[in-house]
């Protein structure tokens, strides 16, 4: 059983209006999608648009975002308490993450008013969809390294080259694309500009690339001439770096205690497959059992410190626990596919249906979980980072 989150008398009266919308709306098609999809798993995609379309209605999107701009002015404190109720609720996976954690902060952050007032709406009314476009084939882990090309003609950007890795990038209506303005290759990051790059024209083309578990997760979008407005810039012209980079950092700790409690319940249910095949005189299975549980509540006491760190506003001590909880479980969740897979035995090697459509949720976890290790940041790279930027170690 998972213990509860301490929640301020404060925020109280916002738990319970949370927990009272979703028992009211959280039912029929949605109640019978709970807990579906993920940020690497596309699935019911036209049940979670209407979700999220029910949550912008209820106002429970953007809860951090300013007044002014559609937001509830929200405390990070009762962000964090919304999570944690929808992660409970398993309420389906949000389709919307990459504009409203990502790129609506940055525009909030570095947009013109102008631009706010084109994009911000949309975005919390669930009207358009966008996707990221910074990894490229040659710059993953290391994105100074993007050569994808804009060049001002008159009052447009033209725009080649090609991205990679695309969360959901099928879907969007808009990327938001790191370029090299500055072709001095010396320059690195000083020579980088975002740009906000309509997908709807002839220089635009996005091709799906489906996963190991047969979800569209991802995309590479190639760019042949695109065009976009010269004032769809966001920040200074070369100065996209520091956009780019404030972006990254959005992806704040508070995500970490959704995935604890994800993981928490895959555990319960390895525990019952556990109790089904029979494993009592195991002690090797009965010791990885152990350490599966173990992980969760390192994983839960590391995020009720990120959590701690949030709310107190220490960005340092926020970064460098979120990096570490990343790896670590990223790597614990991948041994817990691997636990179920082996305690199911030949039964795992089965599906319920022909191809990806009759794999169970343990199968697809299991699946989904070995590029956990890779995407946003290499278990490699995470370690470099905690060595030289955390522990303060020589490269």
């Amino acid at each position: 059983m998972v213990a509860e989150l301490e929640i301020a008398p404060e925020d109280a009266e916002f738990q319970d209006e949370i927990r009272t919308w979703l028992d009211e709306h959280l039912v029929g098609e949605f109640a019978r999608h709970r807990g579906v999809g993920s940020p690497t798993d596309d699935s019911a995609w036209d049940v979670r648009v209407a979700w999220e379309k029910e949550l912008s209605a209820g106002g429970w999107l953007g809860l951090g975002w300013p007044v002014e701009y559609g937001g509830r002015g929200a405390t990070p404190a009762q962000e964090i308490v919304f999570e944690y109720e929808y992660a409970k609720a398993a309420a389906p996976a949000r389709v919307g993450t990459q504009a409203l954690e990502l790129l609506g902060p940055s525009l909030l952050a570095h947009g013109t008013e102008a631009q706010k007032a084109r994009f911000l709406p949309p975005i919390l009314a669930v009207e358009e969809m966008w996707g990221q476009g910074f990894s490229e084939p040659g710059a993953g882990s290391d994105l100074a390294s993007v050569q994808t090309r804009a060049v001002r003609e008159g009052d447009e950007w033209v725009i080649h080259g090609q991205k990679v890795w695309t969360t959901f990038g099928h879907h969007a209506d808009w990327l938001y694309v790191l370029c090299r303005t500055d072709p001095d290759r010396s320059l690195r990051h000083r020579g980088l500009t975002l740009l906000l790059v309509p997908v709807d024209q002839a220089g635009v083309r996005i091709s799906p690339i489906r996963n190991i578990a047969g979800s569209a997760e991802f995309s590479e979008c190639f760019f042949d001439g695109a065009r976009t407005s010269a004032d769809l810039v966001v920040g200074e012209v070369n100065g996209g770096w520091k956009v780019v980079m404030g972006t990254l950092a959005m992806e704040r700790g508070s995500a970490l205690l959704p995935m604890q409690l994800a993981m928490q319940r895959e555990v319960d249910e390895v525990v019952r497959t556990a109790s089904r095949v029979g494993v009592a005189g195991d002690a090797r299975m009965r010791q990885r059992l152990a350490d599966a549980y173990i992980a969760t509540r390192v994983m839960r006491a590391t995020t009720l410190r990120v959590i701690a760190s949030i709310i107190e506003d220490k960005q340092e001590t926020t970064t460098a626990a979120a990096t570490v909880s990343k790896l670590f479980a990223a790597t614990e969740h991948q041994k817990l596919g691997e636990l179920a897979m082996d305690l199911r035995g030949d039964e795992a090697m089965v599906t319920a249906g022909v191809g990806h459509e009759g794999l169970d949720a343990q199968q697809k976890s299991f699946l989904l979980s070995r590029a956990e290790t890779i995407y946003g940041g290499t278990a490699e790279i995470q370690r470099n980072i905690i060595a030289e930027r955390v522990l303060g170690l020589p490269r």
